[in-house]
């Protein structure tokens, strides 16, 4: 304000800083580029180009254990005209999850859980899967296996799996970052399906997927080695026809799901 009322000719430097209430000393101080600054920016860009993932007080330290003495709010200084910071990934936020009761379904295709797991092939390269189940005769809807597994994948998924059985009321999922993407959010909406996300760190509100999980990793992950993502797909749809068709669960009488959803649709029926 004091340089564009000096500068149009409405007040003399002198009024203009009385009205302002402005030092005329601090109005005319021109910063003095220090004579050591060409040195600074030189080590910097040194290091910056052989650790480009530094931030600026490792950067420093460096600059101190090789005998530069220079004060640290005058590398700062430096370091800010270069533009060198890193910038930061700001941690998303999750909104507020609710507890959610784990309630058994009174019918198939009411909800059903989602979840992921991780092993490896004997090479040692690693793979996911993702599992998914019906919470009401715990049936193993399907597990695919990949080397990776987005958001996009997994909808894939999804859709091959309704494409059988129609599409649930409701989806549980963990915070994932494929579960909470806009890709997941998207599918949710334009199918009509309600995405129950649990409380994060709290996996016993997906302890029915947690337990199937269980099991999958002690009689397939653990039991076998791995030659490639086509033998682990294979002995993994093996494993699922027979744990759907013949192993019970003491949660469902010691029916299995194939049988626990046939006596449902008897008692529907008897009903009718």
């Amino acid at each position: 304000m004091a340089t564009y009322a000096i500068e149009s000719g409405q007040a003399s430097v002198k009024r203009a800083c009385r009205l302002l209430r402005l030092s005329r000393t601090a109005f005319g101080y021109q910063p003095k580029k220090k004579a050591e600054d060409p040195i600074i920016t030189q080590e910097l860009l040194a290091l910056t180009e052989e650790n480009r993932t530094h931030g600026f007080w490792k950067l420093y330290t460096r600059l101190r254990n090789e005998g530069f003495l220079w004060n640290n709010k005058r590398v700062y200084r430096v370091y800010c005209e270069l533009k060198l910071n890193l910038r930061k990934r700001p941690k998303k936020r999750l909104p507020k999850r609710e507890k959610g009761m784990l309630v058994q379904p009174e019918e198939t295709n009411q909800c059903w859980s989602l979840d992921y797991m991780s092993d490896a092939l004997m090479n040692g390269r690693r793979f996911r899967t993702v599992n998914a189940i019906d919470d009401c005769n715990r049936e193993g809807l399907g597990i695919k296996a990949g080397f990776s597994l987005p958001a996009e994948r997994v909808t894939e998924f999804l859709d091959e799996i309704a494409g059988v059985r129609g599409y649930p009321h409701t989806l549980r999922l963990d915070n994932g970052p494929e579960n909470i993407s806009s890709v997941m959010s998207n599918w949710a909406a334009i199918h009509g399906v309600t995405i129950q996300f649990i409380q994060p760190g709290k996996p016993a509100q997906n302890g029915y997927i947690e337990r199937f999980n269980r099991t999958y990793r002690e009689e397939v992950l653990n039991m076998n080695l791995f030659y490639d993502m086509h033998h682990v797909q294979a002995i993994t749809d093996e494993w699922l026809m027979k744990y759907n068709n013949k192993r019970p669960h003491e949660s469902l009488g010691d029916l299995t799901p194939w049988q626990f959803s046939e006596k449902l649709r008897q008692l529907a029926g008897a009903v009718h």
